[in-house]
């Protein structure tokens, strides 16, 4: 009998446990039915909208992928996910719904009515409705790969950028004839293993080659581990990588790529750049700054810490490194180098403005030891 009411309060514990639960759906956008007189049909479009959305009043790049009935959520993905080491900026994702067989009508003999319905009717809906820079990137995959081919090179004012994959083709009439005063930039990528469009995307290449127009920056890869439904989001995130290629911090790998880049004139350059492109200071980041310091130090090169510690030391007065984690470490480092002085400066800092750390003795012991040997 004490077995059954165990088991009895057992099981109502866990039921009472499971209807405290709460559930929510989890929501990455929402669907809109944009009434098409140009189709002349309803066309539902997906949209994103940044974190930061509701809580700022900045206007957002949006980034237009064909097919959004199965590559939204990668935008959506990529877009979070990058935003994490603020790899890109935060970005409006609007997926275009096109199921088969309709897709492929719209994206060959009905293009351009497809880009009539894109131009007057999505795009507009969407700068209507919501706080949208001029920057656009569109996306397409397979079918969609040829209209997008063609449509970055005829409506270079309508996007800045394009990505295209395990596809595309543009003539070389439509490649020569090409003309724009700004920057625009075309990714596209396949893979030798997709058998069925690897030749066209192959002689497009071959265009571009010939022709290499003016203000078009465009790159090829093959990823050949991928096959023809693998590849579209590993295309996606790379593409947008390239688009965004200067717009990150930099990172080097070795005090000799720093160097092959062109050290600090290059640095100023590519700040240059990203403020003309993208806004903001034409500084140097903290980021930058922070990562060359970090890269001579892991790499035991006290010449290049020196000088870099001379350039940026000024990023150790903001408030993540007034530790005495960062004042001890940096104070070891001299001393194993034999600064002396700077390994004093910080030992000294470290003891008088974090007194009683788990470092404190460590870095009592230090400054005796630098000051013993000046």
């Amino acid at each position: 009998m004490t077995k059954h009411i165990t088991l009895l309060l057992t099981l109502f514990c866990t039921l009472y446990s499971f209807s405290q639960t709460q559930e929510d759906k989890v929501s990455i956008g929402t669907n809109y039915i944009i009434k098409s007189t140009i189709l002349n049909q309803g066309r539902e479009i997906q949209v994103y909208l940044p974190d930061s959305y509701t809580t700022s009043k900045e206007a957002y790049p949006v980034l237009y992928i064909l097919d959004g009935q199965w590559f939204f959520t990668n935008g959506v993905a990529i877009q979070k996910s990058l935003r994490v080491p603020k790899a890109i900026p935060e970005m409006i994702v609007v997926g275009i719904k096109n199921e088969n067989p309709l897709r492929r009508t719209l994206f060959n003999g009905e293009k351009k009515k497809f880009t009539s319905f894109l131009k007057d009717e999505v795009i507009k809906f969407i700068d209507s409705n919501f706080r949208t820079t001029n920057e656009r990137i569109i996306y397409g995959w397979e079918a969609a790969s040829y209209y997008v081919s063609e449509l970055i090179l005829e409506e270079n004012d309508l996007f800045q950028g394009a990505i295209i994959t395990d596809g595309g083709y543009a003539s070389e009439k439509l490649v020569e004839s090409f003309k724009s005063d700004s920057d625009v930039y075309l990714y596209l990528t396949n893979s030798k293993k997709d058998i069925y469009n690897l030749e066209s995307t192959e002689e497009f290449n071959r265009i571009l080659k010939k022709y290499n127009p003016e203000n078009l920056l465009w790159k090829y890869e093959l990823f050949n581990d991928e096959v023809h439904e693998t590849l579209p989001h590993l295309a996606m995130y790379k593409g947008i990588m390239y688009y965004y290629h200067n717009y990150n911090s930099l990172v080097f790998e070795s005090i000799e790529a720093y160097e092959r880049a062109g050290g600090i004139p290059y640095l100023k350059s590519y700040f240059k750049e990203r403020a003309k492109r993208f806004g903001g200071t034409e500084e140097i980041d903290r980021k930058t700054k922070y990562a060359l310091i970090w890269l001579a130090w892991k790499r035991n090169d006290f010449k290049y810490f020196s000088f870099f510690m001379e350039k940026f030391g000024e990023i150790f007065e903001i408030d993540i490194y007034k530790k005495a984690h960062w004042q001890n470490r940096l104070g070891q480092f001299y001393l194993k180098h034999k600064d002396y002085k700077n390994a004093i400066k910080f030992f000294e800092r470290g003891i008088k403005y974090y007194p009683s750390s788990q470092f404190d003795e460590v870095m009592k012991e230090g400054l005796q030891e630098a000051k013993s040997k000046l």
